[in-house]
């Protein structure tokens, strides 16, 4: 992949270089040969570019070039319908103005078990977690309370501690738990809220109280669910239960949950949300699917807007090898010029890749490179 080209061609620069540094040559002068010989390269590709226009509403050309990078994945039985989830993903998150792609938008999550093609986009969040009570239903038009401070009566900060010694003592302070929860119940539903989901845990007398003022609630969910959860939304998070207002509220059309197995493993679904550019790519079977999925991802990202193109794959690098024997028969690479010996580094190192890309990328490689 492009990913592993760009590694050996850095490991092979450096390598070139430190020829040049055994030989007395001051860093600068290799750099500045480097920067030249990177400034040739540019202005070549340049020449033998293609442009690669993207048309949002014709994009089976963006999938055919995502089934080419995963015919060599794990995945590749089910490339096309894998194509076609990254496409959708990358152009729904697109910003088509700017030209960027924000991956920050796209969660990839994954859930072992179950077969590949059984893998969808959601236009949502899917958080691996469950109401806390079985009884919580699923709902519509969701406003959704986003939570970071714990749902439980207030600790005082101090080094006193609290002796319950009668039975009169420990109503007390059993009644007075059950008032704070209350309170707390009371706030969240004067808001409008009819869903809390929470960062932090509680007890079972919180979630019995949930259930019996009918609202359902999510707890322990994780500092980045949070987050997306919020962007998509389109809520805000509240550390305090006194600063939650119904302008603070997130708003999704069902929250759902799904279940896998005879185990019954549950995860919840946030779906026709606010905004709708957050997705989740919901991937089945193992666990080396995600990162198959993470690299065509990143790939239709940079096909979307691309500057240019170059078709073939170790054959640029051929062409940058005869553009480089050209200049090298130039004044550039005279022995008067002070970074000569950096172009010329250069130049075999092109030489080096092209021998070394090439095998790999056909069974007879160096044959047809003769």
């Amino acid at each position: 992949s492009s990913l592993y080209v760009w590694v050996f061609l850095a490991g092979a620069l450096l390598e070139q270089a430190e020829q040049l540094l055994d030989r007395g040559i001051h860093p600068i002068r290799i750099a500045d040969g480097y920067e030249q010989a990177a400034r040739i390269a540019v202005e070549h590709l340049d020449k033998i570019s293609d442009s690669f226009p993207v048309d949002p509403q014709n994009i089976e050309p963006l999938i055919q070039t995502a089934k080419t990078t995963l015919g060599s994945k794990v995945v590749n039985r089910c490339h096309r319908q894998m194509a076609e989830i990254a496409v959708n993903a990358v152009l729904t998150v697109a910003d088509m103005e700017r030209k960027d792609v924000d991956f920050e938008l796209i969660k990839v999550q994954g859930k072992v078990g179950g077969r590949l093609e059984d893998t969808q986009l959601v236009k949502g969040v899917i958080v691996d977690k469950d109401f806390s009570h079985p009884q919580m239903p699923k709902l519509k038009d969701a406003k959704i309370a986003i939570l970071t401070c714990p749902f439980e009566p207030p600790k005082p900060k101090t080094k006193h501690k609290l002796d319950v010694t009668s039975v009169d003592d420990y109503k007390a302070l059993q009644k007075y738990e059950k008032e704070k929860f209350e309170e707390m119940v009371k706030q969240i539903k004067d808001t409008g809220a009819n869903l809390a989901i929470c960062q932090w845990g509680f007890d079972d007398e919180a979630n019995h109280l949930l259930l019996q003022n009918e609202l359902p609630a999510v707890r322990w969910v994780g500092g980045p669910e949070i987050e997306l959860i919020a962007i998509a939304t389109g809520g805000r998070i509240v550390p305090r239960f006194c600063e939650l207002t119904p302008e603070k509220l997130g708003f999704a059309g069902i929250v759902r949950e799904i279940s896998f197995g005879t185990t019954k493993d549950r995860m919840l679904v946030i779906e026709q949300c606010q905004n709708s550019r957050a997705v989740t790519i919901f991937i089945r079977g193992g666990n080396k699917m995600v990162r198959s999925l993470v690299c065509v991802l990143v790939l239709a990202g940079i096909v979307c807007f691309p500057s240019s193109s170059w078709y073939g794959d170790s054959f640029w690098m051929f062409s940058l090898l005869l553009c480089g024997s050209e200049k090298n028969q130039g004044l550039l690479c005279s022995s008067r010029c002070p970074a000569s010996k950096g172009l010329r580094q250069h130049k075999e190192l092109g030489s080096d890749t092209t021998r070394t890309a090439d095998p790999n990328s056909h069974p007879a490689g160096l044959n047809h490179s003769s």
